[in-house]
């Protein structure tokens, strides 16, 4: 069999292979170093993304195989920073969201399947042109971006406290192309002039600092604290600040929705119930967890 070659202008120096290895080989025998960590269609995941990555290989190319000097050193390395634990999205420094890719950096959050499900409820129920919209702690600016792309004529902002994930939000809002308005703000202290809202939608920190030994070691070691965990003293603090706000900046009729903690969403519904919402109504995900909530301003 006529070996197949790979052009790669990383390829300045190879892994040691004693023969030529076919991708299917070579994915399996990868994907075996991160077992530990991962569950084997997880890592085989992982372990296919380096590979189009670095060798522009897809699974369709299982029967090719692979010359050992055009191997990148480069593939070893993102390979050991997977078996400490470190997100696929951070090594490739991107991710994908509702078909389109983000940069992603250290000072994000990497966008998730549950987001997605959010933003496609958002403009399923959402339909007609120029809303206002506005998202409260953007991220990778992966809910406003993509809310303005698919929405026709709409207005969106979107704020951070985090002035390095703002740099990333705007750099991601530039390549796509979407016209997002991104501003610095503290919402637990401050009023973002903006008001008349049709829409408002927040993925707030909402993990109780207790419960961090419940969750996967890639996620507490290198994902933002700020972006993830809340004091266990008071879990709903940015549900309640933002609902309470919410009432000024949403429009009456406007629609308020959250991503949320699947074992706080009673305490989340009874809350914005609390403060004067309509039609409050818990969402569950594809998985049956519950992670979504909607709200109407009155």
């Amino acid at each position: 069999m006529a070996f197949w070659k790979i052009s790669h202008k990383k390829a300045e120096a190879c892994l040691p292979l004693d023969m030529p290895i076919s991708y299917q080989e070579l994915s399996q025998k990868m994907a075996k170093e991160l077992t530990t960590l991962y569950p084997e269609n997880e890592a085989s995941t992982l372990v296919e993304w380096l590979l189009e990555h670095h060798l522009g290989l897809r699974r369709v190319d299982m029967l090719h195989f692979l010359e050992e000097k055009d191997l990148p050193n480069a593939l070893k390395t993102d390979l050991e920073r997977l078996k400490t634990g470190e997100p696929i999205q951070y090594i490739l420094g991107h991710g994908p969201f509702y078909g389109r890719e983000f940069e992603v950096t250290r000072d994000t959050l990497i966008p998730r399947n549950e987001t997605e499900e959010l933003v496609h409820l958002i403009i399923k129920e959402n339909p007609g042109i120029g809303k206002k919209i506005l998202d409260i702690g953007t991220g990778t600016g992966c809910i406003p971006i993509t809310l303005n792309l698919e929405m026709k004529e709409s207005e969106v902002f979107g704020l951070d406290v985090s002035e390095k994930a703002l740099e990333v939000a705007k750099r991601n809002a530039k390549r796509l192309h979407s016209g997002v308005n991104f501003l610095k703000c503290d919402i637990l202290n401050e009023l973002p002039a903006i008001s008349e809202l049709d829409i408002l939608v927040s993925n707030p920190p909402y993990v109780p600092q207790k419960d961090q030994s419940e969750m996967h070691r890639n996620v507490v070691d290198f994902e933002p604290h700020l972006a993830l965990f809340v004091p266990d003293e008071d879990p709903l603090i940015f549900y309640r600040v933002i609902g309470e706000k919410g009432k000024s900046l949403l429009k009456k009729g406007g629609r308020l929705y959250f991503e949320i903690y699947e074992k706080a969403a009673k305490g989340i519904k009874e809350l914005l119930e609390k403060q004067g919402y309509d039609r409050v109504t818990v969402h569950s995900d594809l998985n049956g967890k519950e992670r979504m909530i909607t709200a109407t301003s009155n």
